[in-house]
């Protein structure tokens, strides 16, 4: 048996994962109780007691985590932005060339960001095999339903007097400075960082990343690109699928899941790459616990939804 420890499992993501690890028969969950969730010596014992640690919490309350872990043989999965770009953890996103050995073998995951999965889906394959150029200045556009923005944000769209501006999307970011940044860039090896769009949107859950290229611009073509995500992505948790509905692409259509569909749309001169996903599946609860199958050794869709 397991043993699994959720600390910050109040928050969104880490209900998620409780929920989902909670109706597992090799899963043992170690809680602690409400006066004690926050202590530093429960945390800390609690850590050491368990095979694998999901860390649900703020940066810095994240990296503090990890210090109380020192000593220990716990893996750690850390769904926070504090350890994406650290040499020494290691990404998690499997379906990434060579990544899933990684995972299998270490102590330090950093589970990735909603957005920069998607990006990440689209980017890096290309990048890999030459189709997109390291200094191709990119763009990102991406919409996410609102339980994206956690507990907060959600008590304020399903909240009986809400601002009347929550009724339509409404982008954000508008610094350039987006947190999930950094491991986009890092992860497809980007010279550039991309101008990158998020956008909110009066949906409980889904995201649908879009990434437009020009042809001039690539070495290559749709037809190509298409051709290489179907190489690429052959499991069940990432597919290619270019099916839509008469013409419409619905950011809700993965609502629920904790699979992925590529698709590759547009014409010879201008493509558009498009992901779909669930931002609390494939995005955030659905990753972290497919990274924990294959640390354990088990089928990567073990209680997930696909």
């Amino acid at each position: 048996m397991t043993k699994v420890f959720i600390d910050g499992s109040a928050g969104t993501t880490g209900l998620r994962i409780n929920e989902r690890l909670a109706e597992r028969k090799d899963i043992e969950l170690i809680k602690l109780t409400e006066e004690n969730r926050k202590d530093t010596k429960a945390r800390k014992e609690a850590i050491a007691a368990a095979d694998v640690a999901f860390l649900c919490l703020p940066d810095a309350a994240a990296v503090e985590a990890v210090a109380l872990a020192e000593g220990t043989d716990t893996v750690i999965i850390d769904t926070s932005t504090a350890h994406r770009v650290n040499p020494g953890w290691v990404y998690g996103f499997p379906e990434l060339t060579g990544q899933r050995e990684k995972i299998a073998s270490t102590k330090r995951i950093a589970n990735p960001g909603c957005h920069a999965s998607g990006f990440i889906s689209l980017v890096a394959p290309l990048n890999e095999k030459g189709i997109i150029p390291k200094d191709l200045s990119l763009t990102c556009y991406s919409l996410t339903g609102y339980s994206g923005g956690g507990k907060k944000m959600i008590a304020e769209y399903e909240g009986d007097e809400r601002d009347i501006l929550l009724e339509a999307p409404r982008m954000y970011g508008l610094s350039q400075q987006h947190k999930h940044l950094p491991e986009m860039s890092a992860v497809c090896n980007l010279e550039n960082s991309p101008v990158f769009c998020p956008v909110v949107a009066p949906y409980y859950s889904g995201m649908e990343v879009t990434v437009p290229l020009f042809a001039k611009d690539i070495n290559g073509t749709a037809e190509e690109i298409k051709a290489v995500y179907k190489e690429y992505y052959n499991s069940e948790l990432v597919r290619y699928g270019d099916e839509n509905e008469n013409g419409f692409l619905s950011a809700g259509s993965m609502s629920g899941r904790d699979d992925m569909i590529i698709g590759v749309f547009g014409n010879d001169e201008r493509i558009l790459l498009v992901s779909r996903f669930d931002n609390l599946g494939k995005g955030a609860s659905g990753a972290a616990i497919q990274n924990m199958n294959i640390v354990l050794g088990v089928d990567e869709t073990t209680g997930l939804n696909v």
